[in-house]
């Protein structure tokens, strides 16, 4: 029999297919884990951008949140775009109500191609109420910019940020630094910061525009090694090889930025090539 490590994605969908639960169901599967979904908002949605947003009531939200974690349960929690600050408050009561403590929030602000995907109150109530529940926080550059109120240049003024936001509440904080300016040259480099050590997670940098969905592919990972019993330091150092892989392996489709290909990276699942494949500077 066949139990697999349960993950509930909570997040809006993309009618594209690279990104939002689409993309989050694809990395958990991925990983080997069951893929579960709370969509949060609909979304007309291609590689050239989001043309419009339909919202979910945070009611309805609440009830998915109860159907599924009242009778299949889940062994983590990744959210994606939360539109509305009701439905932040609704996942901080679902979190609470079920006792979910391997909770990572992915603070989607922004789509690939700029539009905004969180009002401005909704930030406030995010920082306030849903990151002191989180177990990590995985914002990219500007989403870290945002939640810090730092210009961030450089791999040291990521630290800094990634030190103001840990004193927002969350266990750890990863800042993803794709979008990091500057001569980084030929790597990718981010930053897991928990309270007391910085880790550098180093990669290739690979040279595409083919990179839609890859925020919200690594979220899900990383909350897929969380599931499996992955440590916080081990589980990102998957998340990061394999999306590195997903990117190296994306596809093109449409006129704008295609989606990674998670699928491409087979031989570095979560938990199957572990061992063999990461080190500190993968």
């Amino acid at each position: 029999m066949i139990n697999p490590k349960r993950v509930l994605c909570v997040g809006g969908s993309d009618s594209g297919g690279g990104a939002g639960i689409q993309a989050d169901l694809k990395a958990v599967h991925a990983c080997g884990c069951y893929g579960l979904s709370v969509v949060t908002a609909l979304t007309a949605q291609n590689s050239l951008g989001v043309q419009d947003i339909y919202p979910v009531s945070p009611v309805f939200v609440g009830r998915q949140m109860i159907s599924v974690l009242s009778d299949i349960g889940a062994d983590a929690i990744k959210t994606g775009m939360l539109w509305k600050a009701g439905i932040v408050r609704v996942v901080c009561e679902k979190v609470r109500e079920y006792k979910i403590d391997n909770l990572v929030v992915d603070p989607v602000m922004l789509a690939k191609g700029g539009s905004i995907l969180m009002e401005d109150k909704t930030k406030k109530v995010l920082m306030e109420e849903l990151l002191p529940l989180a177990l990590v926080v995985t914002p990219n550059i500007p989403e870290a910019e945002s939640l810090s109120k730092l210009k961030i240049e450089s791999v040291a003024a990521m630290e800094k940020a990634a030190k103001v936001i840990f004193n927002l509440g969350a266990k750890n904080v990863l800042i993803k630094g794709g979008h990091l300016p500057g001569s980084q040259g030929e790597e990718s480099i981010d930053i897991l910061y928990d309270g007391k050590n910085y880790q550098e997670l180093r990669a290739e940098r690979i040279d595409t525009k083919n990179t839609h969905g890859t925020g919200c592919t690594f979220a899900s990972l990383l909350a897929a090694g969380i599931a499996q019993g992955l440590t916080i330091d081990d589980a990102a150092k998957c998340a990061k090889i394999t999306v590195t892989q997903a990117i190296k392996y994306s596809i093109k489709l449409g006129k704008g930025h295609g989606p990674v290909n998670v699928f491409g990276a087979r031989q570095f699942r979560c938990l199957g090539g572990l061992n063999d494949t990461i080190g500190e500077s993968p």
